[in-house]
């Protein structure tokens, strides 16, 4: 397949009824002359909008939905891009298809969920975002609200991403911010951007139209107003290769941060969590020997982070540890477990504490979100009733697959 040569949108006014929202989609099609290969893009959720109480229905149409897009592709040589929910592992996404005549080549899920239209009420986030290598080169994808997290697009684009396909149903109230970010997420990434946006109205809201598709300098080649509108224009793929030739701001990728900045005293944490909180980061806490590091670890302090926005691992001292395992452990000091918890992507910050318990240690931080092993009853987890009366949460996690500190050890010193 040849490279695309123009990009496209297509905005509408999404129906309460699914029906005539295809019939929208066929009729611009049949009623548009559009060059082959070119790539259209959709609003979010351009199907059936956010409509809840069907959203179990709407899962269930989704794949013969992907499959008429499919034959809108084949009929008129097209590449077709929007959002539809999505049945995952770990429950429905707002995923962003992209359809060619072949069937899906590219999916990206939603990253950040809205809560002011109680969308993390009835969606689940995405935990992975990957730029997709295809034939018609590498695509993004980012759905509305993404669009504010400028990380998003640029590990997309640094996995070489030459195309950003953004899908919103985005208010008229904030549209400004709208076309700014469009253009910022091509200037900052030097790619092309299809931004496809909805219009119309649903329960006082209006939506703003103002699709946009823009070129690597930021340049608008085309710009939709507040009506029913497909239009598309032409793109020069070497347009990015001439401009990076100048200066390439998604190349450089320098590794500047120092990990073990991210071991706090007590002291030291205390008001840099206040800070967090003020920011309106969700704290979680969890705590453990974490002698010899292992997969286990990984995993729980991986889900443990996503239960929130900054994880906070207290982490038992030498001196505790000999206390609660005998004399033989810890086999690691606390200095060097506490570097390699630092290094660790999902731990924001690690805190040393010498007591039997991590009791003061929670008290003075007071978390959010207090995390245990699925092993600990809530009702005996430490902190927890200090925590819940703060107005916080306790939460479990179930250890996957069988790794022991311990066992670990034993079979060391067998061998």
């Amino acid at each position: 397949m040849p490279s695309p040569s123009h990009i496209g949108f297509l905005q509408f006014d999404i129906s309460a009824s699914p029906a005539d929202n295809l019939h929208t989609l066929q009729q611009h099609l049949a009623e548009h002359v559009v060059p082959p290969q070119t790539f259209i893009a959709l609003p979010e959720l351009w199907y059936s909008g956010f409509n809840y109480d069907t959203l179990a229905k709407q899962v269930s149409e989704t794949k013969a939905i992907l499959s008429q897009l499919q034959t809108l592709c084949q009929k008129y040589q097209l590449i077709l891009a929007g959002s539809l929910p999505s049945r995952e592992d770990n429950g429905i996404c707002n995923t962003l298809y992209v359809v060619d005549q072949s069937g899906v080549i590219a999916a990206f899920a939603k990253q950040h969920l809205f809560g002011p239209m109680q969308e993390d009420r009835h969606f689940t986030p995405a935990t992975t975002l990957q730029a997709v290598c295809t034939e018609y080169g590498t695509l993004a994808g980012l759905v509305c609200y993404d669009l504010r997290f400028p990380e998003l697009a640029k590990q997309q684009t640094q996995q070489g991403a030459e195309l950003l396909i953004v899908c919103g149903q985005w208010p008229r109230a904030r549209i400004d911010h709208w076309r700014i970010l469009l253009q910022a997420r091509a200037i900052e990434n030097q790619v092309h951007v299809i931004g496809c946006n909805r219009i119309g109205s649903t329960d006082g809201t209006e939506f703003g139209g103002h699709s946009m598709l823009i070129d690597p300098n930021g340049v608008i080649l085309a710009e939709g107003g507040d009506i029913p509108l497909l239009h598309h224009a032409p793109i020069l793929p070497q347009t990015r290769q001439e401009l990076q030739k100048n200066f390439n701001t998604v190349g450089p990728k320098p590794w500047r941060v120092a990990d073990s900045n991210k071991v706090y005293s007590l002291a030291r944490l205390i008001p840099t969590i206040h800070q967090a909180k003020q920011n309106g980061q969700r704290v979680v806490f969890t705590n453990g020997c974490f002698d010899i590091l292992h997969e286990g670890h990984v995993t729980y302090l991986e889900a443990a982070r996503r239960q929130g926005d900054c994880l906070v691992v207290g982490l038992n001292s030498d001196a505790s540890i000999s206390s609660i395992k005998g004399p033989g452990r810890p086999m690691n000091k606390e200095n060097s477990r506490a570097r390699l918890l630092a290094a660790l992507g999902c731990v924001d910050h690690v805190v040393i504490f010498g007591d039997d318990t991590p009791l003061r240690l929670i008290t003075s931080l007071m978390p959010n979100i207090l995390v245990k092993g699925a092993d600990w009853p809530i009702d005996q987890i430490v902190g927890g009733k200090e925590v819940i009366a703060a107005g916080g949460e306790v939460k479990t996690i179930e250890f996957v697959g069988d790794f022991s500190t311990t066992g670990l050890i034993e079979q060391i010193r067998k061998k």
